[in-house]
């Protein structure tokens, strides 16, 4: 079994967005999807600090130092794309104008409630941001986390045991393990990484999961 890199989830969750829509990427893993949509495709990304029509990281040495992401790395802006006022980024999430967010997470429940701004440890200082926001602003809400924590505990759960930011939001979780859609009846696997059986990953996740006749391998075709 070889997990996927924090590139190769972002590559994934980016060939899931459709043509013309209006994406906002959270902090995190999901900044890195603008690098990855499909060349013939036109998605527009939203940045909470106030970019519309956000372009992929920009090469070694094209850095501007005025120009950065939500999660205050260097980026680009796409051809079209234009700066706002802070407040007016918040006024398309506000204003229902999202197709898509793009949100890490701490954990997810079966029920798609997202915990993502607080954790249990004091050096962590927490910090809602837009999340809030984002997670009841937009058409759909998607995730993109490490499946486990750094010491192997579920970070998909029955209930979140950290602080929620929103409840029964996430449609769609893309892991570096798997991708899984929830649903009304629970949640789905879609897709898992080769080498990787159903009852390793079920190990690894609490609440009980099912998976698609259809179930297909989860690989992407950048580098480990």
């Amino acid at each position: 079994m070889v997990k996927l890199t924090r590139e190769q989830v972002a590559w994934r969750a980016a060939q899931d967005l459709r043509e013309g829509a209006f994406v906002n990427l959270g902090i995190g893993i999901p900044t890195l999807a603008a690098n990855f949509v499909p060349k013939d495709r036109e998605v527009i990304f939203h940045s909470e600090n106030g970019i519309l029509g956000l372009g992929p990281r920009p090469t070694s040495g094209m850095e501007d130092p005025n120009l950065i992401d939500a999660g205050k790395s260097p980026a680009t802006l796409a051809i079209g794309g234009c700066y706002m006022h802070h407040a007016d980024a918040f006024l398309m999430i506000r204003g229902g104008h999202l197709d898509v967010s793009l949100l890490g997470a701490f954990e997810v429940s079966e029920a798609g409630d997202l915990a993502n701004w607080a954790t249990d440890d004091p050096t962590f200082p927490p910090g809602v941001g837009g999340a809030m926001d984002l997670a009841v602003g937009a058409r759909e809400v998607r995730v993109l986390m490490d499946h486990v924590g750094k010491n192997g505990e579920p970070r998909i759960r029955h209930r979140c045991t950290l602080p929620l930011t929103a409840s029964g939001v996430v449609k769609r979780i893309y892991t570096n393990l798997a991708v899984i859609d929830v649903q009304p009846d629970g949640l789905l696997v879609r897709e898992m990484v080769g080498g990787l059986s159903v009852a390793e990953l079920q190990s690894l996740t609490e609440p009980k999961l099912r998976f698609a006749t259809n179930l297909q391998i989860l690989a992407s075709p950048l580098a480990a």
